[in-house]
């Protein structure tokens, strides 16, 4: 039995990151005001606010001198790496002031309700997006460091994808553009991102990266000549203008656009450099915000009933302090109530979650409604598949409970659910992954799909299969592919190679025979990744595999740390 990869890709941590915040649907009557039946437990009150007392200078100063000492590391984290990018400098002064976790907890809430577009409705388009772009930069951008720490990955994640990209990924011969004076020559890597219209800099914004050190670490140039790997070697690419005369190597050395100013108006050439770096500052400053008036929202207590659906939760890293939860939730279609209506079956799901702190602090939470619509010859063929919800909340390492309640509209049945879910804090210097997933469907996503939509984590479709109520195992027909899907963490490079040194295992244990059916090793080196971080996608046909209970280990060996990690998953085959 051999393995293939349909996918691979290296970055620190995932993705698309999405956080939702709506309420649930619990009585069927429709509220007058509202139409839908999610309106009856819905309820908004406003909290009076609360009076402090004004900090002295002397208080504040000794606050923000001591933040680092007596501050906890996860909110040192949120500040460092999660905003570190779009926090104003108020808002992190004002942050550091704080006197409690309670009420750093409330202030990174108003954080992000001040920054939502749409404070009418439930989620916050704002921090999914925030969260979507780290992951695609830590995807896309690693160079020995995560990529949202690089100059590519900070663009990205303040401004988000650019509207073109001249990419030069091997950089070679070039001909310059005539502002760069003409001529050719040969280059570093580098890459042009052309943004259209960027709020508070203007139009057609052009940032330039150049991998001068050619080992994947592109930084912002503020000079078009850095570019060029033969602005050193005598005679070697000279533009026309010095070609003609009219230029000198040694002035674009110094970093003079074009070798020359033509015209000889070196004052010009002067003020581009100020405009140069007056754009610099303009790009790395915290984007504009909208501050706006926001309501606290309650919700009323979750009742029950009969109505059965599965419920898985996974972990998949962003950033030290910010853990990707995807929600999983199924429901088979044969406990769904169909209607008829002009010759079409129809059923529909409402779905609320609600994740809170042992504390009883609300989290996030979901809403949302599952439909099936198919015609009355396929309704048999149909009640035989499931309906499968997905959502990914980010959240901080800790306890949590999450509540689930979902409701047969046509049918007037409520069923629930309450777990308690730990999500994992991952330390910087431990090797550790992601939940170990394995799919029905992992397949690539179009770009314009890249890190959005259900099931998605960065660039590939993830749709798990979940393991049944009744305490089975997840199941996989014969005629399917059984699809894993795994990060993995806090690979330490080879100071000698830079470059990561790992060895993969797979093994399929027959779990009543205890007889291994597949064995399977590769290298890191596959990945083709210097960073941190690499992601295992793996496919195989189950044909070969009598029906039975199995368990897949992998096993993951850092040849550089000498840390090992082997996390497991059982699956039947039908």
């Amino acid at each position: 039995m051999r393995f293939f990869s349909i996918r691979h890709f290296s970055f620190v941590a995932m993705a698309a990151a999405m956080l939702v915040a709506p309420v649930l649907a619990q009585d069927s009557t429709p509220d007058k005001d509202e139409g839908t039946s999610f309106k009856d437990i819905k309820k908004s009150t406003k909290k009076a606010p609360e009076e402090k007392k004004e900090l002295t200078d002397q208080e504040r100063k000794e606050r923000l001198r001591s933040f680092k000492k007596e501050v906890g590391k996860s909110y040192q984290n949120w500040l460092d790496q999660d905003v570190r990018y779009i926090i104003t400098p108020e808002e992190e002064q004002a942050f550091k002031l704080l006197g409690t976790d309670e009420e750093r907890d409330q202030f990174i809430e108003q954080f992000w309700l001040r920054r939502d577009p749409t404070p009418d409705t439930q989620e916050n388009e704002f921090r999914e997006e925030h969260y979507r772009r780290i992951n695609y930069a830590n995807e896309h951008f690693p160079a020995g460091i995560p990529g949202w720490k690089t100059d590519r990955g900070r663009i990205y994640v303040v401004w988000g994808p650019a509207d073109e990209v001249e990419s030069h990924p091997s950089g070679g011969n070039y001909q310059r553009e005539s502002a760069e004076g003409g001529g050719s020559t040969s280059t570093f890597p580098f890459e042009r991102w052309r943004y259209r219209y960027i709020e508070g800099i203007g139009n057609e914004v052009i940032i330039e990266f150049v991998d001068t050190c050619q080992c994947g670490d592109y930084h912002i140039s503020l000079d078009p000549n850095e570019k060029d790997a033969l602005l050193h070697t005598p005679g070697g690419g000279a533009t026309i203008n010095e070609q003609m005369g009219r230029g000198k190597r040694s002035d674009r050395m110094m970093g003079l656009p074009g070798g020359s100013d033509p015209s000889g108006m070196q004052g010009n050439n002067s003020s581009r450099g100020f405009d140069a770096l007056e754009r610099y500052a303009k790009l790395t400053s915290p984007p504009p915000i909208k501050f706006k008036d926001l309501e606290e929202k309650v919700t009323s207590k979750i009742r029950f009933n009969m109505m059965p659906f599965d419920l898985r939760t996974d972990f998949v890293k962003v950033t030290a302090d910010t853990v990707l939860v995807p929600v999983t939730i199924q429901i088979k279609t044969k406990d769904m109530t169909f209607v008829q209506k002009e010759g079409i079956q129809r059923a529909s799901i409402n779905i609320f979650g609600r994740i809170s702190t042992l504390s009883g602090r609300v989290a996030s939470t979901f809403e949302d409604t599952v439909g099936v619509d198919e015609p009355n010859e396929l309704l048999e063929k149909a009640l035989l598949t499931s309906q499968i919800y997905w959502k990914a909340v980010p959240l901080k390492p800790g306890m949590y409970k999450i509540d689930v309640a979902v409701k047969d509209v046509n049918g007037d049945r409520v069923g629930t659910l309450v777990r308690s879910i730990r999500v994992p804090e991952y330390d910087d210097e431990k090797l550790a992954s992601s939940s170990l997933i394995l799919a029905d469907i992992m397949e690539r996503v179009p770009a314009k799909s890249i890190g959005s939509g259900n099931f998605i984590i960065g660039d590939t479709k993830v749709r798990p299969r979940l393991d049944a109520s009744d305490g089975k195992p997840a199941s996989f027909k014969r005629d399917q592919r059984l699809n894993i899907w795994l990060q993995v963490y806090n690979l330490q490079q080879d100071q000698a190679t830079k470059r990561t040194r790992a060895a993969i295992t797979y093994d399929i244990i027959n779990i009543q025979t205890n007889k291994s059916v597949l064995h399977a090793e590769e290298s890191s080196a596959v990945y083709g990744n210097t960073g941190e971080q690499i992601t295992v996608e793996k496919s195989m046909a189950l044909a070969n595999l009598e029906p039975g209970l199995y368990n897949l280990k992998v096993t993951v060996n850092d040849e550089v740390t000498k840390q090992t990690i082997n996390p497991s998953a059982r699956f039947q085959v039908q």
